[in-house]
């Protein structure tokens, strides 16, 4: 078996290289060829944090499972709020092939989803891009959404310090991260938008969008945490990763919907339906694009597979024998 810590997952699989198999899960799940259940959710009373467990079968790739615990405290340590561990098995045999880093994985296949959908449905100029958050996964989306758009300008407002964002991103990126002292600033005529924070309310106003932005929200996974208000969701057109999921576990999509701004149809389509034709996604320029990420078993197995194979290629990773001998 072969373990692959973080900077091991990053180096087998960058994020631009995940984009476009990213795309294949999506339009796989939405042809009926994937095997997958609801993710089943621990939430003890005793406990502030959320377990999770994400199992499917994709063909072509195989068996996996996700085991992840989501930590509220984690980022005012430095550390990823996701944390855990992502299985691959061997098709043949059935034994572990590969177990690795959730954390790292996640944000990687996170935002290369993201990517897909932000090419899919944002306009081909849009280059504006306000980022909501500060951590690990605005990190992998400005990587990502780089790969896809041509960026012209970059704001950044995190509850957090986002300082670190900005030092990174001069690295390698030619625009220059702008902080920004409030979700409305760094939202003001920004035609991509990414909201990526851990946030259990809204951070992100209906009024604050501008006409023809595609937004991706991404942060509020869980059923009661939310980064958009109601407002925000009923002037988008919405896309989501997977219906079921989006009716079990959105609260951003299910609160505007329990206050009567929205009905069970507001939602257009899944991604998947998108980039398999079946439908026109954006319909217009000034029209608000939404897609509402939630993260699916899927997406992990395909990635995890992927990073096991170019990081044996590459000779990345610690082998462990399993079964001992």
């Amino acid at each position: 078996m072969l373990f692959l810590d973080g900077q091991a997952v990053r180096k087998a699989l960058p994020v631009e290289e995940a984009i476009g198999l990213m795309a294949g899960v999506m339009r796989a799940y939405s042809s009926g060829e994937v095997t997958q259940p609801l993710r089943a959710i621990l939430r003890p009373e005793s406990d502030d944090g959320v377990f999770a467990a994400m199992p499917s079968h994709v063909p072509g790739s195989g068996y996996g499972i996700k085991a992840i615990s989501l930590r509220p405290g984690n980022p005012a340590k430095g550390l990823p709020a996701h944390v855990g561990m992502v299985i691959v098995f061997d098709p043949e045999t059935g034994y572990p092939l590969a177990l690795m880093d959730a954390a790292e994985l996640t944000a990687v296949r996170t935002a290369a989803v993201s990517a897909a959908a932000t090419d899919a449905l944002a306009r081909p100029e849009a280059g504006d891009l306000a980022l909501i958050g500060s951590g690990v996964q605005a990190r992998s989306h400005l990587e990502a959404l780089a790969a896809v758009r041509t960026l012209r300008r970059v704001r950044v407002f995190s509850p957090n310090s986002a300082a670190g964002l900005q030092k990174w991103a001069a690295t390698w990126l030619d625009v220059p991260v702008e902080v920004m002292p409030s979700a409305a600033a760094a939202l003001e005529g920004a035609d991509l938008v990414c909201t990526v924070t851990s946030s259990r309310k809204p951070v992100v106003a209906g009024a604050d969008l501008t006409p023809g932005a595609h937004v991706n929200a991404v942060g509020a996974s869980v059923a009661d945490a939310r980064e958009l208000d109601s407002e925000a969701v009923a002037r988008c057109a919405v896309f989501v990763d997977s219906r079921q999921s989006a009716a079990a576990e959105s609260y951003d999509l299910r609160a505007p919907m329990e206050e009567g701004l929205t009905g069970a149809d507001h939602v257009r389509a899944e991604l998947g339906e998108v980039l398999l034709g079946r439908h026109p996604g954006r319909t217009d320029a000034e029209e608000i694009t939404l897609y509402k990420s939630l993260g699916m078993a899927a997406q992990d197995v395909v990635a995890g597979f992927a990073a096991a194979r170019a990081a044996q290629e590459s000779g990345l990773g610690i082998h462990v024998p399993f079964p001992a001998s």
